[in-house]
């Protein structure tokens, strides 16, 4: 495993369980810093405590970085202690669901490698937003922003793909003001980011009849016969532009639907980069899936809903069916049904191709240019739907 280094005193976070010794076992604290003090009643989160809740994640989710990039599981010590009177430290069920997750993403890296998919390199960082306390229970909201290298790119391909996702962990302290993190979980509504090992997100079936069209499901074998665009007047660069500019960085001219029960951004997010390449708005009625608009204050049902902007698509004839996910262009949307129960889940647009795989940036969890191969791979039971804009 290896080691995240910080300036000061290098010290250690213990970690209850032998056999979860080497998540944390490099975290380093800053010189004198306590992770928590002797108390009798309810304890407190100081600054202390925070930044040893942050660096604890963050060698958390390192770890499952580096599981990703090399397969290292990291060495199985027994338990350490940092000698303050006051710990943070991962419990005992935490650690055995973190060595299950570092093997089954150990899986995945094999899996995305027979695809053609590996990494060199790998940086994560956590950022503690907020930290919410009753009695001895703490609840702390981080994002997890990581950026993974492509192993011997050929000329033309992305260098990295990268995601943002954000998690809520559970912190709770004995009376000794002893904290220990006892679950983790997931907060973004996509739950699609290359090392999330849970399900993703399903979306609740939205009513239909008859009238609705019905998407044609597409291949995902590898070197399908070329499907060039042509004669188009939509800006393609323009929508690959505005999708990765804002992939991290929410434009506030719109809602953000991730989170809190709204039910995901990847449609928002996809029909604003459509139209800062040209589609143009049709205004009406927003439960009526003929029309299509959004701005800051209104949003059609086709405008952020998976199915219904699936179904205004085909009835526009803005976009026709592709026979194969690999046919995928620029400016070219994609869609999944992860149970193939024929509501369609997830919307993602493409950003980048080279070597005939497209490359897919999308929001809930936030990702750029991550290869169709690996969706592929890591979602092989899926159903796709490639559509031509």
């Amino acid at each position: 495993m290896k080691s995240r280094k910080l300036t000061g005193t290098r010290r250690r976070v213990t970690i209850l369980g032998a056999a979860a010794t080497s998540v944390v076992a490099g975290v380093a604290l800053l010189p004198n810093w306590s992770a928590g003090a002797s108390v009798v009643d309810d304890p407190t989160v100081d600054a202390r405590t925070k930044a040893t809740f942050q660096r604890l994640a963050d060698a958390v989710f390192t770890d499952r970085t580096d599981a990703l990039v090399d397969g290292k599981q990291g060495n199985r010590d027994k338990p350490l202690t940092d000698g303050f009177s006051g710990d943070v430290r991962l419990s005992s069920g935490t650690a055995r669901t973190e060595d299950a997750a570092l093997s089954s993403l150990g899986k995945r890296k094999d899996t995305l490698a027979k695809a053609g998919e590996t990494y060199s390199k790998g940086a994560t960082t956590v950022t503690l937003n907020a930290t919410r306390v009753t009695g001895r229970t703490a609840k702390a909201a981080v994002t997890e922003t990581t950026t993974l290298t492509y192993d011997k790119t050929r000329a033309g391909q992305p260098k990295s793909t990268g995601f943002q996702s954000h998690h809520e962990l559970t912190f709770k302290a004995d009376r000794q003001g002893n904290w220990q993190l006892t679950d983790i979980r997931d907060t973004d509504q996509g739950g699609l980011a290359v090392n999330t090992l849970s399900k993703p997100t399903t979306v609740k079936a939205t009513t239909a009849d008859d009238t609705m069209p019905a998407a044609k499901r597409a291949a995902t074998t590898r070197n399908p016969v070329a499907a060039p665009k042509t004669g188009t007047a939509l800006d393609y660069k323009a929508m690959a532009t505005y999708a990765e500019k804002y992939v991290y960085t929410y434009n506030k001219d719109y809602p953000d639907f991730n989170g809190h029960g709204a039910g995901g951004d990847c449609t928002n997010f996809v029909s604003q980069s459509l139209k800062a390449g040209g589609w143009k708005h049709v205004p009406g009625y927003v439960y009526d899936y003929t029309r299509w608009f959004g701005n800051a204050d209104i949003q059609s049902d086709s405008f952020v809903g998976v199915n219904e902007w699936s179904w205004f698509a085909q009835n526009s004839k803005r976009t026709t069916a592709l026979d194969n996910v690999y046919q995928l262009e620029v400016g070219d949307v994609l869609q999944m049904d992860f149970d193939r129960d024929g509501s369609k889940d997830h919307t993602m647009i493409v950003t980048y191709k080279s070597g005939g795989v497209p490359y897919v940036t999308y929001h809930s969890n936030n990702t750029l240019r991550r290869s169709v191969a690996s969706l592929v791979a890591s979602y092989p039971n899926a159903y796709y739907y490639a559509y031509r804009t």
